[in-house]
């Protein structure tokens, strides 16, 4: 592994790995219900909505969740008023509520989780002109809302070169969520990283129209499977665990069996896990978890950033790949960091969307 890799991709896990470790290890602390410690705690508190993902989804939400409770940790804050904390969305119905519910909490910062909130954030930032709010995957013109924007074309086409050069098949798929702006730059990315390597690879492209549907997620996995596809990049939220259960049963049966999935979000390596051997090739990181800190700490030291849209791509270490823990050969992945270091210095400029 070059040393470039390292800057751009395990530098990454590294920080991840501080980030959970903040967040402790045991069941009690993950939920955000350990103490503090001795820290003397900041005067500042911020809470976020789900989407319908749930916080436990392994990865998008349950991402930003970390970053909140890594933030809270590291400033003596404990969950629930005055702290940090959070509030679960079952439906869209429940978006409007939970962001008032948490305002009328006397939040200083909420936080809206993904791009279906983008509506709810708008409607209620028009109401409550003096509440700081923020939305991750969308722009919320609105002065007293900062929006976080991710290039995630950028890590997923790091995720189409390594699943290109690791296919045996040349059949790889790509499973997504809902068919909406965000997904459709992992889709783009990772369309064009295959390509960039191998333009006869077919790629099986579905979408599930759900990210809390793993049972969708599981049968579309069986028939891309089943027809030959041995790598599957998963975009899908909750519904990508059923990926990943689909992975792990066809590996129980045959453990020669070559089935690979790519994770997302976070470093999806534990989902793999099948005995001693795993199917996670590797994960897409999309840092929401250092998103929420930053913003966060931001707004504690009265430097919200209102009005304003703040992007991160590969050159601000915002996506990336995980550690691969030896999945991918070293001379692959000194191939895939050539192609990232192509992008961080603008060489390369992937699309947003499917031409």
């Amino acid at each position: 592994m070059t040393k470039r890799k390292f800057g751009l991709a395990l530098s990454m896990v590294l920080a991840a790995s501080t980030i959970l470790g903040a967040c402790g290890t045991d069941k009690e602390e993950k939920n955000g219900n350990g103490s503090a410690g001795e820290k003397e705690a900041i005067d500042f508190s911020v809470a976020m909505v789900t989407d319908v993902g749930g916080v436990d989804d392994k990865s998008f939400n349950q991402s930003a969740w970390e970053g909140l409770q890594a933030f809270g940790k590291e400033n003596g804050l404990t969950k629930g008023e005055g702290g940090f904390d959070y509030l679960q969305s079952a439906s869209d119905a429940d978006y409007n509520t939970n962001l008032n519910n948490l305002i009328r909490r006397d939040f200083d910062l909420v936080f809206g989780i993904g791009f279906l909130m983008q509506a709810a954030v708008d409607e209620i930032a028009s109401q409550k002109p003096d509440n700081h709010l923020a939305i991750i995957d969308a722009v919320v013109e609105q002065p007293n809302v900062a929006s976080v924007l991710f290039k995630e074309q950028e890590g997923s086409y790091l995720a189409g070169v390594a699943a290109a050069l690791m296919t045996k098949s040349k059949k790889i798929g790509f499973v997504g969520g809902m068919d909406i702006p965000v997904i459709e730059r992992f889709e783009a990315g990772f369309l064009e990283g295959v390509k960039a390597v191998d333009p006869s690879i077919k790629v099986d492209v579905q979408y599930t129209g759900a990210f809390d549907k793993a049972e969708l997620g599981k049968t579309t996995a069986n028939r891309m499977y089943s027809s030959g596809v041995d790598i599957i990049f998963h975009a899908a939220g909750g519904t990508g665990n059923g990926v990943f259960a689909e992975a792990k049963e066809l590996k129980t049966k045959d453990p020669d069996a070559y089935v690979w999935v790519i994770g997302v979000d976070s470093d999806q390596y534990e989902e793999g896990a099948v005995g001693d051997t795993n199917v996670t090739l590797t994960s897409m990181l999309k840092r929401v978890d250092v998103a929420v800190q930053n913003i966060s700490k931001l707004a504690a030291e009265d430097k919200f950033p209102g009005g304003e849209t703040t992007v991160y791509g590969l050159a601000e270490e915002g996506v990336g790949l995980a550690d691969s823990r030896g999945a991918i050969p070293d001379d692959v992945m000194a191939q895939i960091d050539e192609y990232a270091k192509k992008i961080a210095d603008g060489e390369v400029t992937v699309p947003e969307t499917v031409e």
